[in-house]
């Protein structure tokens, strides 16, 4: 009779084992990676760093793909719908903890919907003015809003982006008085920033820094909570803000019901790829602090993330219907 027992859970084990043979082979094509903003920004810059080295570590081609507008919302729910088997990706970063309370009327919502493979870095947003605007430090900036109340334009990569929400927090607290005019992606805003068309952006620190380095705009602080360590010689906002604060996440996330497997698969080769030195470098070159997680770290993360810009939203009071 044990004899019998044992050769029948063999049997079992076996069977179950032929049952998975595509799962171990993962991925076995091309895996699409969702971006929901413009080709040439900082989110978009940083995935294709990450696809480039997913792709060699698999031999398959992890291809970004653009899909811009309503904040990052129209990737996510790209992202939401597709099939849950490994192939469709979604490069996640604040806008998507954001949208949750600033959009009234989402189709999904991100944290039941999805499930969290890994984290990629940390990168703080830098405020970034007109070489016409004749501010040269933060101070000076508050200044000059207040003393034109409705004149001063900002630009964001689009509603419920950091980018975005950056400057609402800090008209909230500094009681400047700006408009908002939202683009498919901060590259797309760079142009009229440099022509004084609008006037500043609160940019994801890739593209901030290199507009600032190249003399085109003028970088007046970043917005972490202390000085960023890849740019200390440009003050934190706090300096002049007290408590003022916007730190962003970029990550990885796919649909619900991503097999176990697949995550863990992922979120091992990401975690492989944030010990290469020279992606870390290419990475550390963007501004950004690389930072691995777990799976389940990750999503406390992007749950907290969510529930602080909650707060953020409603201190701002703005909405998008």
């Amino acid at each position: 009779m044990k004899l019998a027992r044992a050769i029948l859970f063999g049997v079992i084990v076996a069977l179950g084992l032929a049952a998975k043979p595509a799962l171990a082979a993962y991925p076995d094509r091309q895996v699409r990676w969702l971006i929901g903003f413009a080709p040439g920004g900082p989110v978009d810059i940083v995935a294709r760093i990450m696809a480039q080295w997913l792709s060699e570590r698999f031999g398959q081609q992890f291809v970004v793909e653009n899909r811009t507008g309503s904040g990052g919302n129209i990737a996510a729910a790209a992202m939401i719908n597709a099939p849950p088997d490994g192939y469709t990706l979604l490069f996640v970063a604040p806008n998507n903890a954001i949208s949750t309370s600033l959009y009234k009327k989402l189709p999904y919502d991100f944290i039941r919907d999805t499930v969290p493979v890994a984290s990629i870095m940390q990168l703080t947003n830098m405020l970034v003015v007109s070489n016409d605007v004749p501010a040269r430090t933060v101070k000076d900036f508050i200044d000059y809003c207040r003393a034109n109340p409705g004149k001063i334009a900002f630009a964001s990569s689009g509603n419920g982006t950091s980018v975005h929400m950056a400057a609402e927090l800090f008209k909230a607290m500094t009681k400047c008085d700006m408009l908002h005019v939202p683009y498919r992606g901060s590259a797309l805003a760079f142009p009229d920033i440099i022509s004084n068309k609008v006037q500043l952006i609160f940019d994801n620190l890739p593209t901030a820094l290199e507009q600032a380095r190249g003399g085109s705009v003028r970088a007046l602080g970043v917005t972490s909570p202390q000085r960023w360590p890849t740019v200390p010689d440009v003050p934190a906002i706090a300096e002049t803000v007290p408590g003022y604060e916007s730190v962003g996440f970029y990550g990885i996330s796919a649909p619900k019901g991503t097999p176990p497997e697949i995550v863990e698969i992922l979120n091992k080769a990401v975690g492989e790829a944030l010990k290469d030195p020279k992606l870390v470098a290419r990475l550390t070159e963007t501004g950004g602090i690389p930072r691995a997680m777990t799976p389940a770290e990750f999503g406390k993360l992007v749950a907290e993330e969510t529930e602080k810009w909650r707060k953020v939203v409603e201190f701002a009071g703005v909405s998008v219907d």
